[in-house]
């Protein structure tokens, strides 16, 4: 017997790959409900390679029965059906911003704090952190155990398929606009996005930082270390899928690149890819569809006494988000969840 598992927000760019995630992996379910808004009621959503989900109205869903819900449909529509999910008696794992701050709601990415997963029995809900943050904690968790990270300065390189399909379809139609001298149409971003970089991602908040710069922040603190600092400067770039990260770190005990590589290449999660060449090293569009964590150009600062810089960059779809999600029911059904 298996689980019975919904998936909110189905027709969106992370619910389609948590569909695919559940596939693949061989999620122990026996049957799986596709759920979205009433304007996508009666589409279809494929479910692995044979099996194709026609889509309910998540308005009228009735989630008693539900074992566990993937939820990513928007922080908002969050806000009501994940506590109505799991007042139902759902376990909720919710990819959006709308409990993870919350003190009674686990963070939870499986390999930095897979015990944190037992939190969920306060309020039936574990949130799935942002996408940058996922895989930057991924990459300092082994780092942090060996050489105790106390500062961290990054730099984002996020695709637009992070703000969703209709960001995704902006780049492409500016891009072809501007290949036929077509006027450029802004609607998703606040400049053109097409061959140029936007360091602006959610709102701006009063000290001048954006939200996801702060989430980044408050994230790590939660996930990882409460005493680690970080500064985050979040930007969009061109790119479909994948976001990479330019990373900095200041460590309490002595640190070499050397070392570094030892420690990350032993890493759940992690494949390093570090070598001095013209192709020793990862970018986003060669990892679409990857699992990992890729860490590349790991090398010493030597403008402070313990510190290093190094290259980091994921599917943000994948690790991002839908892989993270389905690695943490993996961990409820296999640790926590009894048939």
């Amino acid at each position: 017997m298996g689980y019975t598992v919904a998936v909110i927000g189905a027709t969106g760019n992370v619910g389609r790959e948590i569909l695919q995630t559940l596939a693949e992996r061989k999620f122990p379910a026996d049957k799986v409900i596709a759920l979205a808004s009433e304007k996508s009621i009666g589409q279809e959503v494929s479910y692995g390679e044979d099996d194709i989900l026609k889509v309910q109205d998540l308005n009228k869903f009735d989630f008693h029965g539900v074992d566990i819900v993937l939820s990513s449909p928007g922080a908002k529509v969050s806000a009501v059906h994940v506590p109505r999910a799991a007042a139902a008696g759902a376990v909720v794992i919710d990819n959006t911003s709308q409990f993870r701050m919350d003190p009674d709601v686990p963070l939870v990415v499986p390999e930095v704090n897979p015990e944190a997963v037992i939190g969920y029995r306060k309020r039936g809900i574990i949130a799935n952190p942002n996408g940058a943050t996922i895989q930057m904690v991924v990459a300092l968790k082994p780092l942090h155990e060996r050489f105790k990270v106390r500062r961290v300065v990054v730099s984002t390189y996020q695709s637009v398929s992070g703000a969703g399909k209709e960001a995704m379809d902006e780049l492409f139609t500016q891009t072809r606009a501007i290949f036929v001298n077509d006027p450029v149409a802004k609607s998703v971003f606040p400049k053109q996005i097409a061959f140029n970089v936007i360091p602006h991602i959610d709102a701006f908040m009063e000290d001048g930082s954006t939200k996801e710069e702060w989430k980044m922040t408050v994230e790590t603190k939660k996930i990882l270390d409460p005493k680690i600092k970080v500064a985050a400067t979040c930007v969009r770039v061109p790119t479909f899928i994948g976001h990479a990260l330019s990373v900095n770190i200041e460590t309490e005990e002595s640190i070499s690149a050397e070392e570094a590589r030892v420690v990350l290449r032993a890493a759940p999660g992690v494949s390093v890819v570090d070598q001095q060449t013209g192709d020793g090293y990862v970018t986003p569009v060669e990892i679409a569809g990857d699992n990992p964590v890729f860490v590349s150009r790991i090398r010493d600062d030597i403008t402070v006494e313990n510190g290093l810089s190094f290259w980091c960059v994921a599917d943000n779809l994948r690790k991002g988000a839908a892989l993270n999600a389905v690695q943490i029911a993996e961990l409820l059904v296999r640790d926590y969840m009894v048939e």
